[in-house]
Order: structure tokens, then C-alpha cells, then sequence
């Protein structure tokens, strides 16, 4: 990972927020979890991760902006740069026990998208890159598979927001389906090249910030729903390791509408 100083400040408030998760995540049984909303929980875990990186990236930045899950809107004086951050990506995964979730840390700066990391607190890896830099996991600089044909390729999807019947058109063309329940460590594999595509409507922009940067940044593209870049706007992203996939991707999704 290039060791800039943006960098350190990111990896640890990313380290200090994971320690406190490790933690939780071994005595998952004895959080107390309320209902945010269908399908989706929040726990004093997210809350404790938060809190952290909030208290960190505000200590080392003073006065940036703030966008996190839990949260919301946090203004600071400096109006060109904004955090956004998920403190745990992989909430339901956290809460049943199954260890594929991470925090996520993304920096824009003047509306482009400048600097990401994910952190996975389960084992340590670390999925970063700045803009125009490269992206890495861990020391090994990373890029995105060389695979073009549908059917060679492994596309990880969110949760369908239009029913898993209106994927029909794109599961037929591609070789396989991933859903893992975390959104930015997604993002992380199809720029490590493990997953060729991803695909999700109703992903927040804490979500997939960072992991848009690591992507692009390892040669991969990402564009809307809709085809066009509005990706936080729209809540909705499509991700692959070449335009022509990813372009493809989008069609076959609104075919499939």
C-alpha cells in the first residue's frame, strides 16, 4: 500500500474502528440490535466503529465534511472535501456470525472521488489506492482480470431491488452468480480480478466510495444503472474490468426490466 500520509491517517482510523469490531464480532450474541428497517439492522457495533472513525479522520482533518451510514450529513468548514463512511459494511453478515464484512473510507474532494480504503478486521486485509496511483491490497500492487467473454465470468450482485426474476437475461449470458452481503469488499474483488462484475441497485454511497476508487484505479470501470456516472446520486452501480463488460452489463440488466 503506497504510504502517503493520506494513507496512514486512513489505515489507522481504519485499524483503531476494526480493533473495536473484532471485538464485538466475538461476543456477537451479546449486542444489542434494533431494527432500522426491512431487512436491515443496525448495532452498537456500528455505532462504536463510527464514532471512532469520525473522532480520527476529524482529529487529522480538521474540518472536512462528513457522510456516514449511520449518521448522515456531518458539514465542516472545508466545503471541498467530504468523508464518506461505512463503519461496517456486511451488517447482517456481523450480526450472524459470518465473518465477510468490512469498514470502508472514502475521500471526495471538490465531487470527484480522490482516495479509498476498505479494511477487513477479520483478517487484516487491507484494499487501497489514491487517485492516479494505483490500487493494492495489502503490498501487492492489484489489477483486474483479463477475462472478456459472458460466459467465463463470475459477476457478484446486491440484493435485487426489482426481484431476481429480472436478472434472468443477464444469469443466462454469464458463468456464474456471487452474492456475499458486502458491497465494498465487492468492489474489492472485482479490482483484485477474483469477480469479473458487480452489480447493485440500492447501494449507498458509504458503500461503494471507496471501493469505486480502488476499482478504477486497478483498471476496472464503473458506471449507473442507467449507463451514465451518477453513481451516488442514483444509489445504483455497475462494475466491471473492462468498459465493454460493463457497458454490456448495463444492457442486459435494462433488457431485462
Amino acid at each position: 500500500m503506497p504510504a502517503s500520509p493520506l494513507m496512514n491517517i486512513m489505515l489507522a482510523a481504519a485499524r483503531k474502528a476494526g480493533r473495536s469490531l473484532a471485538r464485538d464480532f466475538g461476543e456477537v450474541e451479546n449486542l444489542q440490535v434494533s431494527v432500522k428497517g426491512p431487512g436491515s439492522f443496525v448495532t452498537s457495533a456500528d455505532h462504536r466503529s463510527e464514532k471512532i472513525l469520525y473522532e480520527e479522520l476529524a482529529k487529522a482533518r480538521h474540518g472536512y465534511c462528513f457522510l456516514m451510514e449511520e449518521s448522515g450529513y456531518v458539514d465542516g468548514p472545508d466545503k471541498s472535501h467530504t468523508w464518506i463512511v461505512d463503519p461496517l459494511d456486511g451488517t447482517e453478515n456481523f450480526l450472524h456470525g459470518i465473518p465477510h464484512f468490512a469498514i470502508s473510507i472514502g475521500l471526495q474532494r471538490d465531487n470527484e472521488l480522490v482516495a479509498g480504503l476498505v479494511y477487513d478486521p477479520t483478517n487484516g486485509d487491507i484494499y487501497a489506492a489514491e487517485r492516479g496511483k494505483g490500487a493494492f491490497f495489502n503490498d501487492r500492487r492489484i489489477r483486474v482480470s483479463a477475462r472478456r467473454r459472458f460466459a467465463q465470468c463470475v459477476v457478484a450482485i446486491g440484493k435485487p431491488r426489482r426481484g431476481i426474476m429480472q436478472f434472468h437475461e443477464l444469469e443466462q449470458s454469464v458463468g456464474g452468480f456471487r452474492r456475499t452481503g458486502a458491497g465494498a469488499l465487492d468492489l474489492c474483488w472485482v479490482a483484485a480480478g477474483r469477480y469479473d462484475a458487480f452489480i447493485e441497485e440500492g447501494i449507498k454511497p458509504w458503500d461503494m466510495a471507496a471501493g469505486i476508487v480502488i476499482l478504477r484505479e486497478a483498471g476496472g470501470f464503473v458506471c449507473d444503472i442507467n449507463g451514465g456516472k451518477e453513481m451516488l446520486e442514483t444509489n445504483s452501480i455497475v462494475a466491471a474490468n473492462n468498459q465493454t463488460m460493463m457497458r454490456g452489463m448495463q444492457k442486459l440488466v435494462a433488457v431485462s426490466e
